[in-house]
């Protein structure tokens, strides 16, 4: 295939701008901010794992925490109506007697369901705290994963205005590039990691950066302007320049 020479210069141009491109996108792919609010939302759900069990828990421990208070408050209820029967010195004896046995025995378990409901209590007032301080470390770790969202969308925002502009002026240049030459181009950045030419910079290739041989050297030279170089090494398209060195 043969080109202007002019055509295979804004090929070079072209080809600086799809770097560019793609520069940009991989930079926006990699942004350390990125990876700052992935470690943080990470965390977060960590932390929201951690604060619904102890909040579950503290559920749990509340309800363990009425029913000893309601077990407490039967015996006392107990004891309560078994006075007022020995009070009222109604009953033989022996049923006043097992009355006050069983006053003595209420009074035994009322003290240790009483020390069950302080241990429980305990339990409230520690698991509370622990439940109080995950939520303290959530709000803390929201509020640094907005600070990181936002950080990000800015760092974003500026790449997208890049990567427009680069877009506007790729348009500009395409436009100016005859078909053919462009879907060779196009089939070649394909082929090769995203680069299809590349100009002669003192006889070297500036995509391998290895250096033309003799006979490369020679077949340029005799070249007429329009015919289009392809490196023997690299296959990439080769532009002459005013730095060739040829």
């Amino acid at each position: 295939m043969n080109a202007e020479p002019a055509d295979q210069l804004r090929l070079l141009d072209l080809q600086t701008l799809d770097s560019k491109l793609d520069q940009l996108a991989h930079r926006r792919r990699t942004l350390p901010q990125l990876g700052a609010l992935q470690a943080l939302e990470t965390k977060l759900g960590q932390l929201r794992d951690v604060h619904a069990m102890s909040a579950a828990a503290d559920s749990d421990l509340a309800r363990e925490q009425a029913k000893a208070e309601a077990d407490v408050d039967q015996v006392r209820a107990r004891a309560e109506r078994d006075r007022k029967m020995l009070e009222s010195g109604s009953g033989s004896a022996k049923d006043l007697e097992n009355i006050q046995h069983e006053l003595e025995s209420l009074a035994r378990r009322q003290a240790d369901l009483e020390d069950v409901v302080l241990e429980v209590m305990e339990k409230v007032e520690s698991s509370a705290a622990r439940t109080a301080k995950m939520a303290a470390d959530r709000s803390e770790v929201d509020g640094d994963r907005e600070r990181a969202a936002h950080a990000l969308a800015q760092e974003q925002a500026g790449v997208d205005k890049d990567l427009e502009f680069a877009r506007s002026q790729r348009e500009v240049v395409v436009k100016q590039i005859p078909a053919p030459l462009l879907g060779l181009y196009d089939k070649l950045r394909a082929q090769y990691d995203g680069v299809a030419v590349a100009a002669i910079v003192r006889r070297r290739c500036q995509a391998c950066q290895i250096e033309l041989d003799i006979a490369e050297v020679n077949a340029a030279k005799s070249a007429s302007p329009d015919t289009l170089l392809r490196h023997d090494s690299c296959r990439r398209i080769l532009v002459r320049t005013a730095d060739s060195g040829l």
